[in-house]
């Protein structure tokens, strides 16, 4: 069957690289988390005390990011190194969470990490998740999901997450990460969050992972056999 691009946005706590990574296990496709890569800049702007309001200072930073995605046998999935360490579990810290997006909505940030992005590409057969993946970095993806699900759920969600890491998180924290994520992402100059104009909606609020991973891979299966 011919291998496509798989484009998956939408809002923060939605799931998509829960689902990118079912899907890309299922497809045999090679998934491409690019929260992570946005995750892994920012955790070395802080770790390097990078100015990223200082465009000549991100310039100089990024001429020294590296940036790779290596497959783990134990957990069965590419995860991010930044300098050829694995930094996958220090960029799910709250201490990240609260500035990627700031980060993320850096021009230069952005061409960088969308040039690596689009390289991955090239040989097709990929599920990529994000933010623009599907109106910048592959406008012309086969399959375009736009991942969306009810406020209070993906905060549920989200606290869930963070807390089974650290029992000092609370709720309300979490909702104000979320709802200043949410209009930094759908606000910023740069690739903004918004749905392509040729994007499946996917409103996953009263889904379960299994019914999701089904009615997506239909999807696939259709985008498919359009391309034969």
């Amino acid at each position: 069957m011919k291998k496509i691009i798989i484009t998956i946005d939408g809002y923060s706590s939605c799931g998509k690289s829960t689902l990118a990574k079912q899907l890309a296990a299922q497809l045999d496709y090679v998934y491409i988390d690019s929260g992570a890569m946005y995750r892994a800049i920012t955790l070395y702007f802080i770790q390097n005390r990078v100015d990223w309001t200082n465009h000549d200072a991100v310039k100089e930073a990024l001429h020294d990011i590296h940036l790779e995605f290596e497959f783990n046998p134990i957990s069965q999935v590419s995860e991010i190194t930044l300098n050829g360490e694995n930094v996958e579990h220090m960029i799910r810290e709250m201490l990240v969470a609260e500035k990627v997006s700031e980060v993320a909505a850096v021009k230069e940030v952005r061409e960088f990490a969308v040039a690596q992005q689009q390289k991955m590409g090239v040989k097709k057969g990929i599920v990529m998740d994000g933010r623009d993946i599907g109106t910048t970095v592959f406008p012309d993806a086969e399959l375009k999901i736009f991942m969306t699900a009810d406020a209070a759920i993906r905060v549920e969600r989200r606290f869930k997450e963070l807390y089974a890491k650290n029992k000092n998180i609370s709720i309300h924290e979490v909702k104000e990460n979320l709802e200043l994520r949410d209009y930094i992402d759908t606000n910023r100059e740069i690739s903004p969050l918004r749905k392509a104009e040729d994007a499946i909606i996917l409103d996953n609020s009263q889904l379960s992972q299994d019914e999701q991973l089904k009615l997506v891979i239909q999807w696939v299966e259709d985008a498919t056999l359009v391309q034969s």
